[in-house]
């Protein structure tokens, strides 16, 4: 790096990094990837609802270990103190998650209030600890109606606000309430076999990254924004 220091004057050279692939060894964890999955829907027969389940169902099958968060009673953000035990689960869940799947219907041409609700009451950064950062995401939508994208596009744009390594398969179950059977199990089909997909593409993805997120995401302005603090903290010291 010091031999191009001269063309890189606004740069902190000692904090540069050039990316290191001796980094991304991938071990075996001591225990099985976890998935955090949540639904945009409470209805009695909600199509996000059993679509999520049936994610889940393959991540179980896979070896993951898999938490489906129920959002019932989860109130509007800040109407309540963070404290509340629905929200304190929620990010509690977060927390334990190496990757989620997000699913919702799609309503008004939008995801729902109550996926987004549950995605604002999850913090980016607790303590010294961010929740989403890093972490695999899998987005998915069920239509009432012909396939469309706006929810999982909306919920990609919100994943990368997360900072979550949202990966590229998505699935879309068009006329969701001819893909399913009485009960509750999806029908054999292009749509389920999407689903399969999408659920192998992130388990994958999570195999991959959740040991070496903290480098993946370690960012050089977060770097050069923590030695500056340091260094204030060294000055007042010495004052």
């Amino acid at each position: 790096m010091s031999e191009y220091v001269d063309e890189f004057p606004a740069l902190v050279e000692s904090l540069f990094q050039v990316p290191d692939l001796g980094k991304l060894g991938i071990s075996q964890a001591s225990h099985p990837p976890r998935f955090l999955m949540l639904y945009g829907s409470l209805r009695e027969r909600s199509y996000s609802h059993l679509l999520t389940l049936e994610a889940a169902r393959l991540l179980r099958a896979m070896g993951g270990e898999v938490k489906v968060f129920d959002p019932t009673g989860l109130p509007l953000v800040d109407s309540v103190p963070d404290s509340h035990a629905k929200v304190q689960e929620l990010r509690e869940l977060a927390m334990w998650a190496e990757g989620m799947v997000w699913t919702s219907p799609e309503r008004h041409g939008a995801m729902t209030g109550l996926l987004k609700t549950q995605i604002d009451w999850i913090p980016l950064s607790e303590g010294a600890v961010r929740p989403t950062q890093g972490k695999t995401l899998a987005v998915m939508q069920v239509c009432g109606g012909s396939q469309s994208f706006n929810a999982v596009n909306q919920m990609r744009i919100l994943g990368r606000w997360m900072r979550m390594i949202t990966i590229p398969n998505q699935s879309s179950v068009a006329k969701a309430f001819t893909e399913f059977e009485e009960d509750g199990r999806m029908k054999p089909s292009a749509f389920y076999d999407r689903v399969v997909d999408v659920m192998e593409e992130l388990y994958k993805f999570t195999l991959l990254t959740r040991n070496v997120s903290s480098y993946l995401t370690d960012r050089y302005s977060e770097r050069k924004e923590s030695a500056e603090a340091l260094s204030k903290r060294v000055n007042q010291r010495s004052i």
